[in-house]
C-alpha cells in the first residue's frame, strides 16, 4: 500500500513547526496525532510506526516538539494538538475520531490530556495509546504526574499501553503500575507487554553513533513496530465516511 506524506507547519507562540501527516487513501474517519519522545524535534524517529499505522487505515499526524524549552515542550504539545483538532474537524466535517498517542515523553503527554480536559477547552480524546510511557513524572502537557491524577473526578476513554519487557530507559513496571491503576479507577485499560526495548516497539533500534532511533532493517523487529501499529489502530473500531 502506498503511504502520501505530506509536510505542513503548525503555529506555536509567534513561530511555526513541522509536521507530517501520513495518508493511504482509505476512507477511514480515524486519526492519530503521535507525539515523539524528549529528543527534540525528532519526528522522523517515528515514521516506520506512523507509516505502519497509516497502512492499516487512520491518518496519523507526526508534530515536531522540543522539550528543552523552558516550558517542558507544553506550548508546542498544545498548539500542535488545537492544528490536529481543527485538521479532523476540516477533513472529515466533524465527524472524524482523534486519537492521542506518544511515546516515552510523548506518552505522559498524551495521558495527561485525557485526565484533564479543563486545561483543553473541555476536549477528550477518542483514546489514548502510551508507548513505552513513564507515568511518575510530570505530563509535559499538564504539569501534573499522571499517576497522582487517575483518581480524578472525569469520564474515561479507552487506553492501551505498549511496553517492552528488556526497556531499560523506562522499566516496563511503569506501564503495569498504570494499567493497575486504570482498571481500579472503572477506566478500559489494555496492556501489551512485546518482548523488546525502548526503541523496539516503534520497529526501530538505538543507533550509538547518531544517539537517536533509527529504522530497523531486521524484519523481527519491524514486526514489533507492525503489533504497537494495531494495538493504536484497534484502540477504536474504524468508522468510514458514507
Amino acid at each position: 500500500m502506498r503511504i502520501t506524506i505530506r509536510t505542513v507547519r503548525y503555529a506555536t507562540g509567534d513561530d511555526s513547526k513541522l509536521l507530517d501527516i501520513y495518508t493511504s487513501g482509505q476512507q477511514d474517519d480515524r486519526h492519530v496525532l503521535l507525539w515523539h519522545g524528549m529528543g527534540p524535534d525528532e519526528r522522523d524517529v517515528m515514521a516506520p510506526l506512523a507509516e505502519a499505522i497509516s497502512a492499516l487505515g487512520p491518518t496519523v499526524l507526526v508534530p515536531d516538539w522540543r522539550s528543552d524549552r523552558p516550558d517542558g515542550g507544553r506550548e508546542h504539545l498544545t498548539d500542535a494538538l488545537r492544528f490536529a483538532r481543527d485538521h479532523v474537524r476540516d477533513a472529515t466535517h466533524g465527524s472524524g475520531q482523534l486519537i492521542l498517542a506518544g511515546w516515552s515523553a510523548g506518552a505522559g503527554a498524551a495521558l495527561g490530556v485525557a485526565l484533564q480536559p479543563e486545561l483543553f477547552d473541555g476536549w477528550r480524546p477518542a483514546a489514548v495509546v502510551g508507548i513505552a510511557g513513564g507515568y511518575r513524572r510530570p505530563a509535559r502537557t499538564t504539569g501534573t504526574v499522571p499517576l497522582q491524577a487517575v483518581d480524578r473526578a472525569v469520564a474515561p476513554v479507552p487506553v492501551r499501553l505498549v511496553h517492552g519487557t528488556t526497556d531499560t530507559v523506562v522499566p516496563v513496571e511503569s506501564s503495569r503500575e498504570l494499567h493497575g491503576a486504570l482498571l481500579a479507577h472503572g477506566w478500559n485499560s489494555q496492556l501489551s507487554e512485546p518482548a523488546t526495548d525502548h526503541a523496539g516497539v516503534l520497529g526501530c533500534e538505538h543507533g550509538p553513533t547518531a544517539q537517536r532511533c533509527l529504522p530497523s532493517t531486521d524484519p523481527s523487529v519491524t514486526d514489533l513496530g507492525r503489533e504497537t501499529a494495531r494495538a493504536i489502530a484497534g484502540a477504536l473500531p474504524p468508522r468510514t465516511r458514507e
